[in-house]
């Protein structure tokens, strides 16, 4: 099935939604239940009792976390409200940030090769969520304790403040990763919808979302919540661990099971039953979210020492008829979203290819570090579109990036449904994907050096790299070319050839657009009859220089 990449212009711009982890929210669920009240004790984690049963032999209790969420769906949404101290919901980055907590206290502590701690409610966490262990009493809740935490330098003024049923902020999740003497945090879960997960030698840095709702469109962006979480207790010996998740919107609900797998790679198994409120007008599934400011494509000039600033460097596809497609992400004037169409595609997800820390010079960021995000649907998916969202930033502390499936079916207020994925944290390497990978794309003004009468700033040169695959077999005089698409303008100047360092193969060529026109272009390399790259996709926009 063929892949066609379409674009969409919103002139509505970013001031029109919510910023990405400005309506960072987790919230508890007001439905007959609330937290225990905590007890003044020595410092110790929660008495957890075993499970009742494996979570192979219990699926029951997602079938009933499903029905609550399916029941929660018929009634109107309703708005929680938070039960936290001014002087919490107030506090500054700085004072959140020496409220830590004792790992001494997390839970299954020297019980499991897991390890969970807490996060304190406050700052931009002030709708804390509740979270239920899944053992033999009807239920239990962890409770909320001062002793959990310690208040240090600018936060010692807010020990004692927190009310006994504030609840958490979220949690996160540790595991012996990288050294058998040390467990390293791996998962997070906090911030509405929000997680993040990491591999052996990462470091955080995209996050992956719950699910997206109209994300990019005029009438603003809603946000789900995961507002209760259930920890099954995995054995001393188990290497992996599951948790439910109840999710809230105005417009849906939905049931969560995580399967977590801590490895090289670290992956995810997501199932998420769905039901709808309401009619929803686009529903992102698998949402992954990143930043990008500037990189090897970026084409106005940047006032900073660091060459590349970005979690994420481009959004590949594995498309259902064979095509990998790859696309560059860019910081543009304007938001702008683009798509690939697609029939049950094989992946997609954002990766960070570029590694070398040369290309970032950042000792504290250590971009070259952070994580691609690769999500493989499971079963039918369907019809609909891979889609990319760009919006214009001017600070690498703001996530400007959103990479999500739209189903082609809306969903109908009444309607269900069910996906299920496997989300895989990595480097930059996808061993399903055998061919040429693009390394790089530069883009410049299409004059050359000295030329009289040059053309217009608009005109411009693409210089696009590949490495891999069967390319660092071939000889420098193989008749490789490269195959180029457009939606418009006019092209000139192709060619294919092979850089000094004997594996690269570099495919350049000049565009000049039509008028204010958007070119959509799609190009590979071949060796007559076969094709030995992946595809790389571009949209040029004639505002961006």
């Amino acid at each position: 099935m063929s892949i066609l990449c379409n674009d969409k212009k919103t002139e509505t711009g970013p001031s029109a939604r919510a910023r990405l982890f400005g309506l960072v929210v987790s919230c508890t669920l007001g439905l007959g239940s609330g937290l225990a009240a905590a007890q003044t004790a020595p410092v110790q984690a929660p008495a957890i009792a075993p499970a009742a049963a494996s979570d192979i032999a219990a699926p029951a209790l997602f079938d009933a976390i499903a029905t609550r969420a399916q029941k929660l769906a018929k009634r109107d949404y309703a708005p929680i409200e938070a039960n936290i101290p001014d002087a919490l919901a107030n506090m500054d980055y700085d004072q959140y940030r020496a409220i830590r907590f004792r790992p001494e206290a997390a839970i299954w502590h020297k019980e499991s090769l897991f390890e969970l701690q807490l996060f304190h409610p406050g700052f931009l966490y002030r709708e804390p969520i509740v979270l239920h262990m899944a053992n033999d009493t009807p239920d239990s809740f962890v409770q909320f304790k001062q002793e959990f935490f310690s208040y240090d330098g600018p936060a010692a003024p807010l020990a004692g403040v927190a009310p006994n049923n504030i609840g958490f902020a979220g949690f996160r999740i540790h595991y012996p990763l990288n050294s058998n003497d040390y467990k390293d945090e791996f998962v997070v879960f906090q911030g509405a919808s929000y997680f993040r997960m990491v591999g052996p030698g990462l470091a955080y840095g995209l996050s992956a979302r719950g699910l997206a709702i109209d994300t990019a469109e005029p009438k603003g962006e809603e946000f789900p919540v995961f507002r209760e979480f259930w920890l099954i207790k995995p054995a001393p010996t188990d290497t992996r661990v599951v948790i439910y998740a109840l999710l809230d919107s105005p417009s849906i609900t939905g049931a969560y099971r995580f399967e977590i797998m801590p490895g090289a790679p670290t992956e995810m198994a997501v199932e998420a039953r769905l039901f709808a409120r309401k009619d929803i007008q686009k529903l992102g599934v698998a949402p992954l979210t990143s930043m990008y400011m500037w990189g090897e494509n970026h084409t106005r000039f940047v006032d900073d020492f660091r060459p590349e600033v970005h979690d994420s460097d481009g959004l590949l596809m594995a498309a259902s008829n064979g095509e990998w497609i790859w696309r560059p992400i860019s910081n543009h004037r304007q938001l702008r979203v683009s798509s690939m169409l697609d029939e049950n595609p094989r992946g997609f997800g954002l990766l960070q290819r570029d590694r070398d820390f040369d290309h970032y010079m950042d000792m504290e960021a250590r971009y070259e570090k952070r994580p691609s995000m690769w999500i493989m649907p499971e079963g039918d998916w369907g019809k609909g579109r891979a889609e990319l969202v760009e919006i214009p930033s001017d600070s690498e502390t703001n996530d400007n990036v959103v990479a999500y499936w739209v189903p082609a079916k809306k969903m109908k207020a009444g309607s269900s449904a069910t996906y299920k994925y496997r989300l895989r944290s990595f480097d930059d390497h996808l061993p399903e994907n055998v061919g040429a990978k693009v390394i790089r794309t530069r883009i410049g003004w299409g004059a050359n050096p000295g030329q009289a009468n040059p053309p217009p700033v608009s005109k411009r040169k693409f210089v696009i790299d590949f490495r891999g695959g069967e390319l660092e077999n071939l000889s420098t005089d193989s008749p490789l070319v490269a195959e180029l698409q457009k939606s418009s303008g006019t092209i000139s100047e192709l060619s294919v050839r092979q850089l000094p360092d004997g594996r690269t193969w570099r495919a350049s060529f000049k565009l000049e657009p039509e008028g204010n026109n958007v070119a959509d272009m799609r190009l590979y390399l071949k060796l007559r009859d076969q094709r030995l790259s992946e595809v790389w996709s571009y949209v040029w926009y004639p505002d961006a220089i």
